[in-house]
């Protein structure tokens, strides 16, 4: 009987796996016209968007509703990225995820706080027992916020598969208005070889584009040999909404013949750093704009490519004529086509592309090692995605491991030796990687006697630092002898402009206490509903403590009825 049951069980989930998605089983989270200010798959820093943001007004403390019966199995608090995020599992295989939240429905807060108090620590994660906290659908789940890494008030709103792979929560039957055609905001071709060029030139070449009646574009004519990549830079944008979002379909087409496609539908997390493979890398970093290469290039496997010939590579034959289009869609299939034309030419004399060669020369099938000085670099292989030459330079307490123009697959490590520092002053160090004229950023920095380490993704300069200072604690609703039996609400801004705060810790009349810490603000808030307070005379401690270990402490007695 066991294996008849198992062999059910397997056959409704291969079965269900390769059946349509379900387009009823799911209801908006919102109970509002949803207005999107983020659209899953969209290009972001480093990775695809997996989900959708939905804005709420403007405003936080909307209801957010189980968008479909199931049990709560993850939560998870962190001072960044999703901030308050709630995963609900549902009996269909599917699990949807809620972040940026400000705060949860009654029971589940309640569940949270034990927890958080039990551990003495905002941030926690968890995973309930199956049941433990059973939602419905259309129950208040939580309200919406802006905690985390929310760059304002929204809902982070996720459907994933039972492979935990996040997909368009539009494939669901979440609806977005959308009558409006994806913006183009530029098309390029690309020269992907020795022989190849566009114009006569082997750098990437940005073609004028010309509007016609119909909406669509019509690139001006090129002449080009060889094997040739077509690029484009384009948003869409809803009716609700003035946002630049992200496209869900960019396919091209060669003399009426689709040879290339991407879909945002569905992709993994172990891949979706491959994002600096499909993009014009380089050129974002430069200029701020995101240009989606519609080719596939060696070491980019990512799975949202459909069917492509010749992996969308367009190769172009001396005097033969070729009209290339491409067509961007968003997923109520607004579509803009822009069409260009191709004329083979060969041409002797070519402007070829400029290629700097320096001593270290780095692939990516072979570790590479950097000693000089205080210096030790160390970059795993498969770290790039092709060949390059770095410009490395030590000097003094410095290195230039090139710069921030190609991308990193894998964390290099970078060592310094700070033997000839004091014991006193070793304790103070950092590594720190070089900004924009004077300003510097902390990394994460390893001590382990005269070596200190630190593991990155990004190329640029880095070196030692010094943080001497204290961090900064100002009371913001609280003051010494105050009455607060009003107050809803505790508020401590922190702060520390060096290295910054790496944690702290409140206590009243000696006990813990769960005090929120919103990064962007620095602010920190305690809830009196917590109901710590059993006397009317209490004492406040905060200690702050910054990423070297400089400690700050602010005490104050104020009077509460309890």
């Amino acid at each position: 009987m066991r294996v008849i049951t198992l062999f059910l069980i397997l056959k409704f989930t291969i079965g269900y796996s390769q059946s349509d998605i379900p387009t009823d089983y799911f209801i908006n989270p919102l109970d509002i016209p949803l207005a999107v200010s983020g659209t899953y798959g969209e290009l972001r820093s480093n990775h695809f968007h997996s989900g959708l943001d939905l804005k709420t007004e403007g405003q936080e403390g909307l209801p957010v509703y189980a968008s479909a019966t199931g049990t709560v199995s993850r939560i998870k608090i962190s001072h960044f990225g999703y901030g308050k995020a709630m995963y609900i599992s549902h009996p269909n295989g599917y699990t949807t995820v809620y972040a940026h939240l400000q705060k949860f429905s009654p029971k589940i807060e309640a569940y949270i706080k034990k927890r958080q108090y039990a551990k003495e620590s905002y941030e926690i994660e968890l995973f309930p027992k199956a049941g433990t906290l059973s939602v419905t659908k259309g129950d208040v789940i939580a309200y919406s916020g802006n905690t985390g890494g929310s760059g304002g008030p929204h809902l982070h709103f996720e459907i994933r598969d039972a492979k935990a792979r996040p997909m368009n929560p539009m494939s669901f039957g979440i609806d977005v208005k959308d009558t409006k055609k994806p913006i183009i905001n530029s098309v390029w071709l690309y020269s992907l070889d020795e022989t190849s060029h566009i114009n006569g030139n082997q750098e990437p070449a940005k073609l004028r584009l010309i509007p016609q009646d119909d909406g669509s574009f019509k690139a001006s004519s090129v002449e080009a040999i060889g094997k040739i990549g077509i690029g484009v830079s384009t948003i869409d944008q809803q009716n609700l909404a003035a946002n630049k979002n992200g496209i869900y379909k960019i396919s091209t087409a060669l003399n009426g013949q689709e040879n290339f496609a991407l879909e945002m539908k569905r992709f993994s997390f172990s891949e979706t750093r491959y994002i600096n493979r499909l993009i014009d890398y380089e050129y974002y970093k430069k200029n701020r704009s995101r240009i989606t290469k519609l080719f596939i290039e060696k070491n980019n496997p990512l799975t949202i490519y459909k069917n492509p010939i010749d992996k969308g590579i367009i190769k172009i034959e001396d005097s033969l004529s070729y009209t290339a289009k491409v067509f961007v869609r968003d997923f109520k299939n607004n579509t803009t086509i822009i069409s260009i034309p191709i004329q083979g030419k060969n041409i002797t004399e070519i402007t070829t592309r400029e290629i700097i060669k320096t001593p270290y020369l780095v692939t990516p099938t072979e570790n590479f090692t950097f000693n000089s000085g205080i210096f030790d670099l160390y970059i795993p292989k498969g770290s790039f995605y092709e060949n390059a030459y770095l410009d490395i330079q030590a000097n003094g307490d410095t290195i230039k491991i090139h710069q921030d123009e190609i991308p990193l697959h894998k964390n290099m490590t970078v060592v310094f030796d700070v033997s000839n520092y004091s014991e006193a002053d070793k304790k103070k160090l950092y590594i720190g990687r070089l900004g924009y004229k004077d300003t510097h950023y902390h990394v994460k920095t390893n001590k382990k006697n005269n070596r200190f380490s630190a593991r990155t993704r990004t190329l640029g300069s880095y070196s030692l630092f010094s943080d001497e200072s204290k961090p900064t604690i100002v009371p913001i609703n609280v003051s010494d002898k105050k009455w607060m039996s009003k107050a809803d609400f505790l508020k401590i801004k922190i702060d520390d402009a060096d290295s910054g705060v790496q944690s702290y810790r409140a206590t009243i009349n000696g006990k813990f206490i769960l005090m929120e810490y919103d990064y962007k603000t620095g602010m920190l808030v305690y809830d009196f509903n917590d109901k710590i307070i059993t006397e009317t005379e209490n004492k406040f401690k905060l200690i702050v403590l910054d990423k070297v270990g400089n400690n700050a402490t602010f005490e104050t007695t104020f009077f509460r009825k309890p």
